[in-house]
């Protein structure tokens, strides 16, 4: 079941390329699908939380409020978990590109990106400190730092090589157009 609200590739879903009049460059957007690795994970931590919240209830019915409380809060950090899972990765807009992680969000303005390009290097495994190779989309910074965006083998690309690629020439083309127009601003 696709949700095209949460996305912003839902300009894809058309025939022809013309920007669909909702398309707003101001708001932020994830330039692609969260991928199956992702939203089962998530799934599933929001699957426990049910019967977490369910437990909850019964313990607040046998009368034990103090249990009842913690459990309560307890299911609220899973969902909150869950939430932050499905929210994670790269996000654009015309006043940048941003970089939602598990604990920290990284806000790059455009003109402080010198390029974006996808790279051949060992990549992590679902974020796991195992190493593959693989392709990455790296953010180069004026002073020559580069940090890495997504690869093609964390929780979103794993085994959809075609998405990884659509979402590279995306973010590609958002810096291409973007940094471009504040290169003009400045002048």
């Amino acid at each position: 079941m696709p949700l095209p609200f949460l996305t912003a590739d839902r300009a894809f879903d058309t025939t022809d390329d013309i920007a669909l009049p909702f398309d707003d460059h101001d708001q932020w957007r994830r330039p692609y699908r969260p991928g199956p690795w992702r939203v089962g994970l998530a799934a599933v931590a929001l699957l426990l939380a049910s019967f977490v919240l369910l437990a909850a209830v019964i313990i607040a019915v046998a009368g034990s409020f103090g249990g009842a409380l913690f459990t309560f809060g307890l299911a609220a950090v899973i969902i909150c978990v869950a939430l932050r899972l499905l929210r994670m990765g790269v996000w654009v807009s015309r006043a940048g590109l941003r970089h939602i992680a598990f604990f920290a969000t990284r806000t790059v303005p455009w003109r402080q990106v010198a390029a974006v390009r996808t790279v051949q290097q060992p990549v992590r495994w679902l974020g796991l400190p195992r190493t593959v190779q693989g392709q990455a989309l790296v953010l180069v910074r004026p002073d020559g730092e580069q940090a890495p965006l997504l690869t093609d083998h964390n929780a979103d690309f794993l085994s959809r090589v075609e998405a990884f690629d659509r979402a590279a020439d995306t973010i590609e083309a958002w810096n291409a157009e973007y940094a471009d127009h504040t290169a003009t601003e400045a002048r």
